[in-house]
């Protein structure tokens, strides 16, 4: 069946030479100096086969579990991927508007795919009750990618019956202070929560994520993972993003992020024309605005790139969703949007 939204579209391929980013989710100014120097000093040991037991029980421990609920991933997209791999599910569902790779690995891998569309005039906010009964598996993003929405935990331990596989995509957890609704140490059966260092620590190239789960279902998606699908480089990566200091660190940066956030939603307030729907936590908000997609090239002509609305299911092309930024970035932006509007 032909879809009329293109589900392998990402918000890298709203950038290019010259335009201020607000399109891609990554934090600024990252990667840290001491993040980088971990990684070059990595570089010596590339010829060794990569080695992830180390990393494993480091980001085990920054979560409290155990190593054998942890499986190291090529980003978070591999563990999409591996799921649908994994998983032999008969009514597999997405929970939309959200990121569309968990999807896309779907269909990729032969598996019928329905839809549960939350609504704008909802808040785009979760109704347990509104996911079928006989999902035997179900993904949402919390926070959602791109609604910004944080999602009650208890909602989503609704969603969990002993026959379901339940994925929590938790990518921008880090960026929310405290992690308050955060799944990553539960134990829920048939819980998978899937985690990100690309974003908080600006590792986008180098892929490194991973899963949370109980152990048969580590080992199940473990069965059909490549051999060595993480680098050496981003297995040090993964320690030095684990350690106290580094915990610390994303902590204050997700402040930060809190903080720019509401710089960026109350200069959006003083334009006329563009509304939010729901109450924002990620390090992006969502907006819609008449003739969004011709905002958008415009916006491209003065020098700032926009991520379009109308590839994630649910929404059009009057949707734009604006990255978080440090608010001088997010005061000329605006300034250039206002007047772009009027």
């Amino acid at each position: 069946m032909a879809d009329a939204f293109d589900l392998e579209h990402h918000g890298d391929l709203e950038v290019g030479d010259g335009l201020v980013d607000l399109a891609v989710n990554v934090r600024a100014g990252t990667p840290p100096a001491w993040l980088v120097e971990e990684i070059a000093g990595s570089l010596t040991d590339l010829a060794a086969y990569p080695r992830p037991e180390a990393a494993t029980a480091a980001v085990a421990r920054r979560h409290g579990v155990a190593a054998d609920r942890l499986l190291l991933t090529a980003g978070a997209a591999e563990a999409f991927v591996l799921i649908a791999r994994a998983f032999r599910p008969r009514h597999p569902v997405v929970v939309h508007p959200q990121f569309t790779e968990p999807e896309a690995a779907l269909r990729s891998a032969g598996h019928l795919v329905d839809r549960v569309i939350l609504r704008p005039e909802d808040g785009f906010v979760l109704d347990p009750r509104a996911v079928p009964t006989d999902a035997d598996l179900v993904v949402i993003g919390n926070p959602t990618n791109p609604t910004s929405v944080l999602h009650p935990a208890d909602d989503l331990r609704e969603l969990a019956r002993p026959d379901r596989i339940l994925v929590v995509d938790e990518a921008f957890m880090d960026a929310v202070p405290g992690e308050p609704e955060s799944l990553a140490a539960a134990s829920i059966p048939g819980l998978v929560v899937i985690r990100s260092l690309t974003k908080t620590w600006g590792l986008a190239g180098l892929r490194i994520g991973y899963v949370l789960a109980a152990p048969a279902l580590i080992e199940q998606m473990a069965a059909v993972q490549p051999h060595w699908p993480v680098s050496t480089p981003a297995l040090v990566a993964a320690i030095a993003c684990s350690n106290e200091r580094a915990v610390a660190e994303s902590a204050q940066a997700a402040l930060d992020i809190e903080r720019q956030r509401v710089h960026l939603l109350d200069r959006l307030g003083t334009v006329s024309g563009l509304s939010t729907y729901g109450v924002p936590r990620a390090p992006f908000v969502l907006v819609h605005v008449p003739n969004g997609a011709v905002l958008r090239e415009s916006l491209r002509g003065q020098g700032f790139a926009v991520r379009r609305g109308d590839t994630f299911p649910g929404l059009g092309p009057d949707w734009l969703r604006i990255a978080v930024r440090p608010e001088d970035v997010t005061d000329g932006f605006v300034k250039v949007l206002s007047d772009l509007l009027r």
